[in-house]
Formats: C-alpha cells, sequence, structure tokens
C-alpha cells in the first residue's frame, strides 16, 4: 500500500481570523476614542481664547475710561458664536490701585478669568 504524503497546512484557519479581526478592531476602536478626545478638547480651546480675548477686551475698556466709566459697560458681549457673560469684582490694592477680578462665562463652555490692575480715574 502506497503511503500517503500528508502537507502541512497552508493558509489562515478560522479562529487565527477571528482573533486578528478582534484585535484590529480593538486597535481602531481606540485610535477613534483618542481622536473624539483631541477634537473635543480642540472645540472647546476656541471657547477659551474667545473668552480670554473677551477679558482682555474688558481690561483694555477699564484701563482706558476708569472704573467708573466701565461699570455701565454691557454685561453681554457678543465674540464669535457666543454671548459672554462679564462680571466684575473690584478689590483696592495697597498700592491705590483697584484689582478688577474679571469673569467672563457662557453657558456649556469654558470660561476665562483676568485680574488687572486699574487706576480709580481714566488713564492719560
Amino acid at each position: 500500500m502506497p503511503r500517503r504524503v500528508t502537507r502541512p497546512p497552508r493558509g489562515v484557519t478560522l479562529i487565527e481570523l477571528v482573533i486578528a479581526i478582534t484585535i484590529l478592531s480593538i486597535g481602531t476602536l481606540a485610535a477613534m476614542r483618542a481622536l473624539d478626545a483631541a477634537q473635543r478638547g480642540i472645540g472647546d480651546q476656541t471657547a477659551r481664547t474667545l473668552a480670554h480675548q473677551v477679558a482682555l477686551n474688558r481690561a483694555a475698556e477699564l484701563r482706558l475710561h476708569g472704573l467708573e466709566a466701565g461699570r455701565e459697560l454691557p454685561a453681554q458681549v457678543e465674540m464669535g458664536p457666543f454671548t459672554w457673560t462679564v462680571e466684575i469684582a473690584e478689590s483696592e490694592t495697597e498700592g491705590g490701585l483697584i484689582a478688577a477680578d474679571i469673569r467672563v462665562t457662557t453657558p456649556d463652555r469654558p470660561g476665562a478669568r483676568l485680574v488687572a490692575t486699574v487706576s480709580a480715574s481714566p488713564g492719560p
């Protein structure tokens, strides 16, 4: 009786294919979650930048017009696609200046806080 020659199996078995697809799927999901987190961080950065710019603008207005005139500035400011609420808390420093704590907020977005020193009277 002739001897049968057995060849080693060629190709990929079904279980190897399932394991490979599972590993690739897990890697793809992890990459997509990282991309989503990065996009959220970048999206919030736009709001932070706009809020900081609103705070810088308000500090410049306070320095230019003085604190008394600054109290009459609007509490709502439109910049970009947002309407920002600007709140100012005042405290006197030892040097006779006023520390204006400027907080800029909008719903569901990060805001900004800036402390600026201004004189009670308008600048030069």
